[in-house]
């Protein structure tokens, strides 16, 4: 009983943090009575992946750093918001998490992909090494835009969760890019002799909500942004919050310099984030090959911050499952974000005229694994970078 008694004594902990009030809390698109659901508020929070820093795994590269605490936050937010989309993806966004309790296998192979591994396809290994693509040295610190570029890149390697990766350029979306890379012909549809087209017909691409396509790849959305100069203008801030309330929603990277945080929610103008500077152990595959979760899962305070200290460099999330998702993501943006004069991103129907033309990411035309490609730096040239909208430093 002594396990369950500490348990018990964290969550209280965790709930009396919560100031008493009949606000609504907001988490990844879900509402929470803060004087009434405080219980399922905390289920809510724990249930998500918390990954921070680890010690003594392999060293990456072979010769390199085998800790990543001081450098390595901001990697760790990019799997925090990578893994809620993967739990979105395979389980819903209304699974829950409960102590020693049996898993769906889903989530163990979830959790696998994020091991500290050099194997594991969104490991700590993989992101550092393909960060050097972005002109991020090995122990480097990251920044928003630049983690979405290297989460960009891994995805196109991962097969099994097959997500189509999107991050927006100069504050922008573009429905018809997304279209392009997100609408695929069925398996089948075309000979083994034959390659799939580049692109599917005008009338399948989608030129709006009441067009459809063969099949839809699972969109992770990332919108890169710079909400000010020094600090957030606070005209961004309704904005910003409604993003949370949206049901796509994969919460935000950003932070304080040089200190990334993963914002999940938020309780009037205070933000609510999982905080990955904790150092723990690495933790592997056991021999029966289940992974030992207990400290995946955040079961302390929920950390608030306020909106108006966020530093002004940050990256909103959003998953959608199906065309129907991004559809109605577009409708919420048209309502609550381009209702603004001073509008925190833009949505537009067709390709700029004046930006390169769009063409889907693919796996670059290699025989090794995802593992060994990104091992070798000599490919990394065969991706372009962009520019990175980095976290201020003072």
């Amino acid at each position: 009983m002594s396990k369950y008694e500490n348990q018990i004594t964290i969550f209280t902990d965790y709930l009396e943090e919560f100031p008493d009030t009949d606000e609504l809390v907001w988490i990844l698109g879900k509402q929470h009575l803060l004087r009434t659901e405080k219980s399922k508020l905390l289920s809510d929070i724990s249930a998500r992946l918390w990954f921070t820093y680890r010690r003594k795994f392999s060293p990456i590269g072979g010769t390199g750093p085998s800790s990543d605490a001081g450098w390595g936050c901001m990697l760790r937010c990019g799997q925090m918001m990578l893994a809620q989309a993967l739990i979105c993806r395979h389980l819903g966004r209304d699974w829950n998490w409960e102590k020693q309790k049996e898993q769906p296998k889903e989530y163990q192979r979830i959790l696998q992909c994020f091991l500290d591994r050099k194997d594991c396809c969104y490991s700590i290994h993989q992101m550092a090494q393909m960060g050097v693509g972005e002109g991020k040295s090995i122990g480097e610190w990251f920044g928003p835009n630049t983690v979405a570029q290297v989460l960009k890149k891994l995805a196109l390697f991962d097969e099994w969760n097959s997500l189509a990766v999107y991050v927006s350029m100069d504050n922008t979306v573009v429905i018809e890019d997304i279209k392009k890379m997100c609408c695929v012909l069925p398996v089948g549809a075309h000979t083994a002799d034959e390659s799939p087209p580049d692109s599917l017909p005008a009338s399948s691409q989608g030129k709006g909500p009441s067009a459809t396509c063969p099949a839809w790849k699972p969109l992770l959305l990332i919108v890169p942004l710079r909400l000010g100069i020094n600090q957030i203008n606070p005209v961004y801030i309704e904005a910003f919050k409604e993003c949370f309330k949206m049901p796509q929603s994969l919460g935000a990277l950003g932070g304080k310099p040089n200190n990334a945080y993963y914002f999940i929610g938020f309780l009037g103008d205070e933000l609510i984030f999982l905080d990955p500077h904790t150092t723990q152990t690495f933790v592997d595959t056991e021999e029966s090959g289940i992974v030992d979760d207990e400290t995946f899962h955040c079961l302390q305070s929920p950390q608030r911050m306020s909106i108006l200290n966020l530093d002004p460099s940050v990256a909103l999330g959003f998953f959608c499952k199906e065309e129907k998702d991004f559809d109605n993501w577009c409708s919420l943006v048209q309502k609550e974000i381009l209702k603004e004069n001073l509008r925190m991103f833009e949505l537009v129907q067709k390709h700029p005229s004046h930006w390169p033309p769009f063409v889907p990411p693919a796996k670059p035309e290699v025989t090794t694994t995802g593992a060994e490609f990104i091992d070798s730096t000599e490919h990394l040239e065969d991706f372009d970078l962009e520019e990175d909208f980095e976290i201020l430093s003072v």
